[in-house]
């Protein structure tokens, strides 16, 4: 796979941050099997048995995922299987490099990120033989130009928002 397509996948996940990489403000609560509603426990049905033996963090998560999941339209749903199965076929190797860039993008402030996910919008926008002009641009910048290249846009950006 490709740094860029990994970079990419890597954004998309980002753009749909899953509840288990959030940083919880206070110390977990467990969640008792009968507080979940019927379609929830239907859902994580094959989770009963050892619900209670779950660290309240995984138990938080899957009642939260749960509900994300019960609340999306079949499309929804479509596309987060589509997504999931992609994220299962990486390479260990891979996974680890996405979750190191999600661990970056979330350092990031609000309004670093917002330009992160404006870029990528654009990118992938553009038609397929920019993308790959500017994909071979980037890559063989050294190091200095690419800062270049970012001042550039970051410049470019100010003045738009003027």
């Amino acid at each position: 796979m490709s740094r860029l397509h990994a970079l990419m996948v890597g954004l998309l996940l980002a753009s749909t941050a899953p509840v288990w990489a959030q940083q919880p403000s206070a110390p977990p609560q467990g969640q008792a099997w009968s507080s979940l509603s019927a379609p929830q426990q239907e859902l994580l049905g094959h989770f009963q048995g050892q619900w209670d033996s779950l660290p309240p963090l995984r138990q938080q998560a899957l009642a939260n995922g749960a509900s994300r999941w019960l609340s999306m339209t079949p499309e929804e749903r479509s596309g987060a299987r589509e997504r999931f199965q992609t994220w299962q076929k990486l390479p260990p190797e891979q996974r680890a490099v996405i979750r190191q860039r999600w661990q970056r993008f979330q350092s990031l402030t609000p309004e670093q990120q917002r330009a992160v996910r404006q870029n990528y919008r654009f990118f992938t926008r553009l038609p397929p033989q920019e993308r790959e002009q500017l994909r071979q641009r980037w890559l063989r910048a050294t190091p200095q130009q690419r800062q270049q290249m970012l001042q550039h846009q970051r410049e470019q950006r100010a003045q738009r928002g003027r």
